[in-house]
């Protein structure tokens, strides 16, 4: 530590800071003491330590386990990021909780099943010439054969698609070096159709095999029609790795249980674990999916099986485009160099690595140079032939990631379960060159992009299966542990343990961040699951609720701090869909939405549009409300639902409350009710002097809605007379009630009479330049109106002349708009902050849409006499 500190100092004494290195050797001193860290402590602390604000060089996807989903985190930071829903919901995000996300969902039913959990094992980027390229994760789930395809525009998933004919899936998924296709192998033996057989038909009935889904790389959608499966024996398959430069168009799978054995304990036979590990070795699949993917074309070469495309057997032997070649006893994981020429097998219950090289695989391929066949007919390549070299590394060796100096130096890492460690060696001579501890029984271990042509080394995470003492006690259940592993230098280094509560992860992937480029927000309206517009789009103004039989429609909208609309009433039994849309574009403004009691949930990140749909089964009072805490105004973003029985008589609360009033109170209470009356028909009668003064019965549409207002309009009289006469019969209680229908016919008067003034005011207006159309739209789509309603004020200021408000105001309404942080102490701004009780949050508009909005509100200006 000291000669850490004395060249930390020596640096420093330049810039005159040796007095404050010297306090902070006296803090670091004291804090090492009083926790007992060492100088590696410390340096691992510095090596893994990132400031408020800085960023990851790494970005990590690993695989949930038992959680179903997908865990995100960063190196060196180790800063979880996310956790996103796969196939199992997800509640923060909405996942399974609205009608989009259960969409995805619902195409992983098995047999018509939902199936609700999922077992992640396997996660794997797309690839651009056998590197990374950042654009698509896929995942399996063994415990239901299913592949998911997630879209690292929005780390969102979009797909998931179910296997037909497996049962059980470990092997998957492997993209191949272009993203052709992704490999899922099967896990254990079973027939393929959906039918008993007996244990006794296992050799005969029961196949394992792989399945080549074809992959869209440009939509990131598998395309089931031009996919296929390579029948094979039921030899448990388990672990993939797509061959690369020259052994592309190859694929390699490894298995276990070449003794096919059935089992039987509780007939007195022994377990699964005894009679599977019998023999010496097990069986490397080798298959060239290239080949094999233009023979699925022609029918004569695959039999339709549940729907999809399988090659079988004899088929595929037919063609050489499948062979076996022995490997360690229940081996686990195949890894294919950078080069694509040699191939890393490691075997649970053998102490080696064994390398095979594609050169001689080929070499025997092509002189029909094999040991024998299998009972199915497959040509068995001599091992030995096959073989490179073997490496003695230890007990349990499972998984393999290369380094950056494979190349030269062979470079590569293997987890070591039993031993509990990892050990660095070199795969072409096979010499062991390191190995570090770790705690306790890794499984697999990830290196930053180290099974693609081009991995980075620098760091390498062993995914133990074992916490016991490195964490708190927090009961029997601990969590896993990923341990971050310095490989820079000549000896590897633990830097940080990081515990893992979300199941048992079992295989992740790392990529460059600089590869990622996550959208921070959407397009308006966006439905991500298409990429298309959503049928619910709503902007600021065109909030509506629309009843067509039983179901009724919501088109509403949320922006800081309110949703609209704020009252919907449906009846007991209607199907309630809510479409919203989020209207902010400030960049992680989302929004959440719940109605109590209904177990609904979205996410509303910005520019996003959700649906959700439920049956309104139960009568009551439903508070909804932003489950994001988005603003100051948060608590008041809400909302009622409100549901009534129609077949019930309800008694007014109003009424009731009337037959307790005095008859002075009654007085007041009719009183009341006639200015609020008068009140309206003041509106009423400037809308329709509006309207009369600029020749509203010219336009049709306009004049329709008049006569629709007019018609509500007419009935008032008649309730004011009956309202009277009850007061003169000295009926106070029944005026009111007489007055307050009055009331329910202006108002409905009022809402029509306004839709048809700003229709008339769109005809009257001077024409829009088309900067000034642009304009309108971006100040609609940048939800600007959420809070602006033009010629009204509404949640902000009226923005009729605010061109005029200010000195040079087209520059400073501009500015204003590309930064309101910047005017937040200018008196006006500071004074309406204070009035509206809302900043002004920044929406990100472009200096184009700026400009164009200004034209707009130019435009507003132009016509200010309409508005």
């Amino acid at each position: 530590m000291y000669q850490v500190m004395k060249r930390l100092i020596s640096l420093m004494a330049a810039a005159g800071l040796v007095s404050t290195v010297s306090f902070a050797q006296g803090e670091l001193e004291k804090i090492m003491k009083e926790r007992g860290l060492t100088q590696d402590d410390i340096l691992a602390a510095a090596k893994t330590y990132t400031p408020s604000g800085g960023r990851d060089k790494y970005i990590v996807f690993s695989s949930g386990g038992q959680s179903g989903q997908i865990m995100v985190y960063g190196v060196p930071s180790m800063r979880i990021l996310k956790f996103i829903g796969v196939f199992t919901p997800e509640p923060w995000q909405g996942w399974g909780y609205d009608d989009d996300t259960k969409k995805v969902l619902a195409e992983g039913k098995y047999r018509g099943k939902q199936i609700t959990w999922g077992d992640t094992h396997h996660p794997a980027l797309s690839e651009t010439n056998g590197v990374y390229d950042g654009k698509w994760l896929a995942i399996n789930d063994k415990a239901n054969p299913r592949i998911a395809i997630i879209d690292l525009k929005d780390f969102v998933t979009k797909q998931i698609v179910v296997n037909p004919v497996f049962k059980s899936d470990h092997g998957g998924a492997f993209f191949t070096p272009n993203s052709e296709y992704i490999l899922e192998a099967c896990q254990y033996g079973a027939p393929f159709d959906n039918e008993y057989h007996p244990m006794e038909e296992y050799a005969d009935v029961y196949r394992g095999g792989v399945t080549c889904w074809k992959f869209d790389h440009k939509n990131g959608r598998i395309i089931k029609d031009e996919s296929f499966v390579i029948e094979m024996p039921p030899y448990m398959q388990d672990l993939s790795d797509a061959g690369k430069e020259m052994s592309y168009g190859w694929g390699f799978t490894n298995s276990f249980n070449s003794e096919m054995y059935t089992g039987g304990i509780e007939k007195g036979l022994p377990p699964f674990e005894a009679g599977m590990s019998r023999n010496d070795t097990d069986y490397l699949h080798v298959y060239n999916w290239r080949k094999l993917a233009e023979l699925a074309k022609d029918p004569k070469n695959v039999k339709i099986i549940n729907g999809i495309k399988v090659i079988p057997i004899e088929v595929a032997v037919k063609n050489d485009c499948l062979f076996l070649i022995p490997e360690p006893k229940s081996p686990h994981g195949v890894d294919v160099s950078p080069d694509g020429r040699y191939i890393v097998v490691c075997g649970k219950l053998d102490t080696h690595a064994t390398v095979y090289d594609f050169k001689k695989i080929m070499n025997a391929v092509k002189n029909h140079d094999f040991a024998g066949k299998d009972p199915y007919g497959i040509p068995i390549i001599d091992m030995k032939k096959a073989m490179h070299c073997q490496a003695e590394l230890g007990l349990g060796p499972l998984h393999n990631q290369f380094g950056p100096k494979w190349k030269t130096e062979g470079e590569i890492y293997t987890s070591l379960y039993v031993d509990s460690q990892v050990v660095k060696w070199n795969y072409l001579t096979c010499e062991v060159k390191d190995r570090v501890n770790v705690n306790y029984n890794i499984g697999h271990l990830c290196g930053m992009e180290g099974k693609t042509e081009d991995p980075q080394g620098e760091y390498i995470i062993a995914l133990n299966k074992l916490a016991i003492d490195r964490f708190n006690p927090i009961g029997p259940l601990h969590p896993q542990n990923h341990q971050l592993i310095d490989v820079s230098g000549k000896k590897m280094k633990l830097l940080y343990d990081m515990p893992v509560p979300l199941g048992e992860p079992h295989q992740a992937v790392a990529i460059r961040a600089s590869k990622l480029h996550p959208e921070v927000r959407y397009p308006m309206g966006i439905n991500p699951f298409t990429g298309k517009t959503h049928k619910g789009k709503t902007l600021a103004g065109q909030e509506k609720i629309v009843r067509k039989g039983n179901h009724v429609y919501v088109y509403g909208t949320l922006v800081r701090s309110h949703i609209n609309p704020e009252h919907v009433t449906v009846n007991k039994g209607d199907i309630v869909t809510f479409y919203l849309t989020n209207l902010e574009r400030a960049e992680d403004e989302t929004h959440g939405f719940t109605v109590d009691w209904y177990n609904v949930h979205a996410s509303l990140e910005p520019g996003k549009t959700v649906a959700v749909t439920f049956k309104a089964d139960r009568e009551g009072v439903f508070p909804y409300y932003c489950t994001e805490f988005c603003s100051a105004l948060h608590l008041e973003m809400m909302g009622y639902l409100l549901v009534k029985d129609p077949n019930k008589k309800y008694k007014s609360v109003k009424k009731i409350k009337l037959k307790k009033m005095s008859k002075e109170q009654l007085m007041k209470e009719y009183e009341k009710t006639v200015k609020l009356n008068e009140a309206t028909k003041k509106v009423i009668q400037s809308v329709v002097k509006f309207l009369k003064e600029n020749h509203y019965e010219k336009y049709p549409v306009v004049k329709q809605l008049v006569e629709d207002a007019m018609d509500q309009f007419n009935k008032v009289p008649a309730e004011e007379k009956k309202a009277e006469e009850a007061l003169k019969k000295g009926d106070i209680e029944t005026a009111i009630n007489f007055q307050y229908q009055a009331w329910q016919y202006l108002v409905k008067t009022a809402d029509v009479g306004i839709r048809a003034k700003d229709l008339l005011v769109k005809k009257l207006a001077t024409p829009m330049s088309e900067a000034a159309k642009r304009g309108e739209a971006a100040f609609a789509e940048g939800g600007c109106n959420g809070c602006h309603v033009i010629g009204k004020v509404s949640s902000g200021p009226d923005l009729v002349g605010v061109l005029k408000r200010h000195e040079n105001g087209e520059k400073w309404v501009a500015e204003f708009i590309k930064n309101p942080a910047s005017k937040y102490n200018d008196p006006y701004v500071k004074a309406m902050i204070d009035y509206f009780n809302l900043r002004m949050p920044n929406q990100h508009m472009s200096d184009q849409e700026i400009k164009d909005i200004i034209e707009y509100l130019k435009w507003v200006d132009e016509n200010a006499n309409l508005f």
